[in-house]
């Protein structure tokens, strides 16, 4: 299976909209293309063969909301909301995307990146620990709502812990 990477432009958002659409009516993917193109953030869609998304994943340049991981890594920016379509789960989507993304921020001059995972979510934290995220000792409540159908909104307290990658520029030959 051929999978590429690029950041989300404005005619990808329908589309990840219906292969991994947004609870209710909370546009989750045009919020994240909105804080890309107002420099906040790097959305990166995964396109795979089919010409369909098959996945996504968000870079915040600003990192981690939550107070007690901004304490602890300030500047670390945040793979957040890396979303694999079910049927394509454990075709190597979400590890390309997760190297897709190491690579933005090592081309941005950043050495580390930082992702939350969700205590529950334990086939997520396998591979991103497998992948080189680390352990760090920092849990915290992922926070955020979405609106349903009827317009109600929903608050969400989720709790996670972060993960750490100290990440390295390419090596270059010659010198």
């Amino acid at each position: 299976m051929d999978v590429r990477i690029a950041k989300c432009r404005a005619e990808d958002v329908a589309a990840l909209e219906k292969v991994l659409p947004s609870p209710g009516l909370s546009g989750y993917h045009e919020a994240r293309y909105r804080r890309q193109v107002a420099g906040g953030g790097t959305y990166l869609v995964a396109c795979v063969d089919d010409g369909l998304p098959g996945g996504s994943g968000e870079i915040i340049w600003g990192g981690c909301g939550a107070a007690e991981v901004q304490a602890a890594f300030p500047g670390v920016p945040e793979l957040s909301g890396l979303s694999v379509v079910p049927r394509r789960q454990g075709q190597g989507i979400g590890t390309a995307l997760i190297s897709a993304a190491e690579s933005v921020v090592v081309a941005r001059g950043v050495g580390r990146l930082g992702m939350g995972v969700d205590d529950s979510n334990g086939r997520a934290a396998a591979l991103y620990l497998r992948l080189g995220y680390a352990e760090t000792g920092c849990h915290y409540l992922d926070r955020y709502h979405y609106v349903d159908d009827s317009g109600e909104r929903h608050e969400v307290a989720d709790p996670c812990r972060f993960l750490v990658k100290e990440l390295r520029p390419p090596a270059t030959i010659g010198g």
